[in-house]
């Protein structure tokens, strides 16, 4: 897990490493780089790769209350509410914090600008349930992040616990405005204008700004569910009272807004996000399956191909690259601990999603992601928000049906995908269609004569070969080939 992304911070001189022990070993903690505004949690690494939670003073008490609360053994026993202790710190290597928090690790990070329509909207409604929770219990989320919640396959979990303090009487909720900007927004824009969220919130990590969100809707639109009360209004009170956000906050504490209200503002944002529904459209992939050129014997070899290999391997991390309905991730979860399956294409993520969430699928997570164009280093120094091998490399790459797309669709030498495949340093199973190919044929119809020569099957094998050591090869078709390869050392 990442920690916040808006809350976990150490003084400055508890900024580097800390040294600590924990069940009488020897601690060397490193800081986590997304977690450090908080002044009072801060999220740590040890040499295992445990997650660590240091505390000040107040994140503490804060903790106290919540692990008393009746919504910390609820949301945990479901899941929901990711796995968290206190461990016995020795307070003379604690490095000035007062207490240490284990949590569990999940699996694998993702950013909301890599999730679908219906993976911000359930991760939306985890985050309004759990402040619904906490009200009645005298608890609230000093934030209200997407960056907050983290997956198991296709299940949200909420990691944060840095984030819930006592509730202030008469203090509005902080987050609110979070919420909106980085929640709400991207999901009233999409739902209302089938605009994609996911470029705005890669492009900001903030989220969507009240004013910007405004200008995208029509006059039309103001009449639709929630754009008037949580954008319109929004950005004329924004605008009326610029930065004294300090003065409008003191003006709502002295006339007494109280929990009830509060209550009511989240019941309200709670039945307009579950009300939201994603513009259904087809897409190019949508239905990749019943239009392929694949017959019911190829389709088979290439299912047992990957089969095979993910037995033996029995790998920790799948990349399925290109996964389209997420045949082969399910195949090769059988045999892994965590399967990415990553597609440029929206709809068929959020399709293979919705079939995951429905089966209670725990072990693949469905990222929407273009190779071409990955997730970047983002945030503060590059390094609140990792690029996708930073977050962990993977064992196993299935690399099938793309390398096609990539070379002649994005005019990727084919030189500069093998080296990017070795870069990994993973087992790949890797499809090379060749020139007289279906798809491929089509796919070159667009492009001048000449503009790809590189892409030949012997070229391919050559470069493949100088770099990995090719364990088996399987003939799918006439036109289609798999390799088998491993990094060569």
């Amino acid at each position: 897990m990442s920690g916040n992304s808006t809350g976990a911070a150490s003084s400055e001189s508890s900024s580097g490493a800390c040294r600590a022990t924990t069940s009488g070993r020897a601690l060397h903690a490193e800081p986590e780089p997304g977690s450090f505004r908080d002044r009072q949690s801060r999220v740590f690494y040890d040499e295992s790769g445990e997650v660590l939670r240091f505390l000040g003073p107040e994140g503490l008490d804060d903790w106290h209350a919540l692990a008393a609360s009746s919504l910390f053994s609820r949301f945990s026993s479901e899941g929901q509410l990711v796995a968290t202790e206190l461990v016995d710190v020795d307070a003379s290597v604690r490095n000035g914090w007062s207490a240490l928090l284990r949590h569990e690790r999940v699996p694998f990070i993702s950013y909301p600008y890599e999730w679908t329509f219906s993976m911000l909207k359930d991760a939306a409604l985890l985050e309004l349930d759990i402040i619904l929770a906490g009200l009645e219990e005298g608890l609230i989320l000093k934030d209200g992040s997407p960056y907050n919640v983290q997956w198991r396959g296709a299940r949200p979990v909420f990691i944060d616990v840095g984030s819930f303090e006592r509730l202030r009487p008469g203090e509005p909720w902080a987050g609110y405005r979070q919420f909106c900007m980085l929640f709400l927004y991207p999901l009233l824009l999409q739902a209302y204008r089938g605009v994609p969220f996911q470029p705005l919130l890669r492009g900001s990590l903030e989220g969507i700004e009240p004013s910007v969100c405004r200008r995208l809707f029509s006059v039309r639109d103001l009449f639709r569910r929630g754009v008037l009360s949580h954008v319109v209004l929004h950005e004329r009170l924004e605008r009326r009272h610029g930065d004294r956000s300090g003065t409008v906050r003191r003006e709502l504490e002295e006339a007494g807004f109280g929990t009830e209200l509060i209550k009511a503002n989240v019941a309200r944002l709670r039945k307009l996000v579950n009300r939201l529904e994603l513009q259904r459209t087809d897409s190019a992939w949508s239905d990749y399956r019943s239009c392929n050129t694949y017959s019911d014997d190829e389709s088979q070899r290439k299912a047992e191909a990957v089969e095979t290999v993910a037995r033996a391997l029995g790998p920790r991390l799948v990349w399925d690259l290109g996964c389209n309905d997420g045949r082969y991730s399910r195949i090769a979860a059988k045999h892994a601990s965590c399967t990415i399956a990553i597609d440029s294409d929206e709809t068929t993520i959020d399709n293979l999603y919705r079939s995951l969430a429905a089966e209670n699928e725990g072990s693949i997570l469905p990222l929407v992601g273009d190779i071409a164009d990955p997730s970047p280093a983002l945030g503060w120094r590059g390094l609140e928000r990792k690029t996708l091998i930073e977050r962990g490399r993977p064992e196993l790459v299935l690399c099938l049906a793309v390398v096609h797309h990539l070379a002649i669709t994005r005019n990727i030498p084919v030189h500069s995908l093998v080296e990017w495949l070795r870069g990994l340093d993973s087992t790949v199973l890797v499809e090379f269609p060749s020139p007289e190919d279906p798809m491929v044929r089509s796919l070159l119809d667009g492009k001048r004569a000449g503009t790809h020569i590189d892409y030949q099957r012997e070229d391919f094998e050559r470069l493949l070969a100088e770099r990995f050591t090719i364990e088996s090869t399987v003939e799918l078709s006439s036109t289609r080939t798999m390799y088998h390869a491993r990094p060569t050392l």
